[in-house]
């Protein structure tokens, strides 16, 4: 049975602040900075309007600033392992720009405001004015952790209809290694990265009640996906052995094998966490958390309150140990950062924390 916290300030894991880096861009014309992470590596990312800072949290910082070719509202991006490749993943194109500004390759695919728009358009100029493509729908892109691989959820057009594609590129050309229908129609994704460069998670949103989880398998010839419905991804093991989910109600956390995608185990709010005030009807889990261990992940509840609850969540036996105890006021959901951290980030958007927990040195 789940564990039953009886009150909030029960079983207290207190989060040891690691490290604090202050936001490259203005918050108030950018993005929420976002930690990206592979096996021995860290970025800190901010996307403005015309640019997207990378720097590196670890070493000596080192920062690159990337010429966007379009707004920020025009779709999402991705950053290379190594920090000296972006891919802007846009209404008409996934565009690869290196870190002298260059225009490394351009794929152009259907219009993600397929709706409205079923030319290819070669430039942002022919809709930059277009209110139809300021507001359309989007797809996403992720590297693989060793940086050879680029994964993609990008619009096809089939003859007059509009299709999904989860695509593999080659990120030194653009070069599609292999594709697969999603059988989805979303309005936006993220991918979700896993330690073994094989393996890649998407969450397509798609409405409350139909948003999957798509988890891939490329064996260098053989692109497999594996479809679970009303899923959102959390977050994958440092081991890479499993992965956490929520479904789109928010009632459960689900524990999943990576290597077939079997569910082992799940969580139920409701009987894992005591609502936070009499204004909470129920207990709903944050859509993004963090793994940072292989036997604790770190997992925030939605509530009324100004104080965020982050819960340590043992997964061997899908149990809540205990709420994790900040030095200071932290906002918003624990994030990912990695194996052994997680990160938030500041109220103002200016800075982000670092966290690890202070009984694992």
């Amino acid at each position: 049975m789940p564990h039953v916290a009886p009150h909030d300030g029960s079983a207290g894991f207190a989060a040891r602040l690691v490290a604090t880096a202050a936001a490259p861009l203005d918050p108030a014309s950018a993005d929420a900075p976002q930690v990206l992470h592979w096996p021995g590596r860290r970025l800190l990312v901010q996307r403005a309007d015309t640019e997207l800072a990378v720097r590196e949290l670890d070493g000596d910082g080192t920062e690159i600033r990337f010429p966007a070719p379009w707004p920020r509202r025009y779709g999402s991006t991705a950053v290379s392992p190594t920090g000296d490749l972006a891919v802007f993943a846009g209404v008409h194109a996934l565009r690869a720009v290196d870190a002298t500004g260059a225009v490394r390759w351009e794929f152009r695919h259907a219009c993600w405001s397929a709706a409205v728009c079923t030319r290819a358009h070669s430039s942002f100029a022919e809709y930059a004015d277009d209110h139809h493509h300021g507001h359309a729908d989007s797809g996403s892109a992720a590297f693989s952790p060793d940086g050879k691989l680029l994964w993609a959820h990008v619009r096809t057009l089939v003859g007059p209809r509009a299709e999904e594609e989860w695509l593999i590129l080659d990120p030194a050309d653009g070069r599609v290694l292999a594709r697969a229908e999603t059988t989805t129609v979303g309005s936006g994704s993220f991918h979700l990265p896993h330690p073994d460069p094989a393996y890649m998670g998407l969450t397509v949103l798609a409405g409350e009640e139909d948003s999957p989880v798509l988890w891939g398998h490329w064996d260098g010839a053989t692109l497999t996906v594996q479809h679970f419905a009303e899923e959102i991804l959390l977050g994958a093991s440092p081991s890479g052995e499993h992965f956490l989910t929520t479904d789109t109600g928010q009632w459960s956390l689900y524990l999943h094998r990576a290597q077939d995608g079997a569910e082992l185990r799940r969580l139920d709010g409701q009987v894992a966490v005591p609502p936070s005030s009499d204004e909470d009807d129920r207990v709903r889990w944050e859509f993004e958390a963090a793994f940072p261990y292989d036997d604790a992940a770190v997992v925030g509840t939605e509530d009324h309150g100004n104080v965020p609850r982050h819960w340590l969540v043992d997964p061997r036996a899908m149990t809540v140990r205990g709420r994790i105890e900040y030095p200071f006021s932290v906002a918003g959901p624990p994030r990912s950062a990695g194996p052994g951290t997680w990160y938030t980030v500041s109220e103002d958007g200016t800075r982000i924390h670092l966290w690890s927990l202070a009984h694992r040195g």
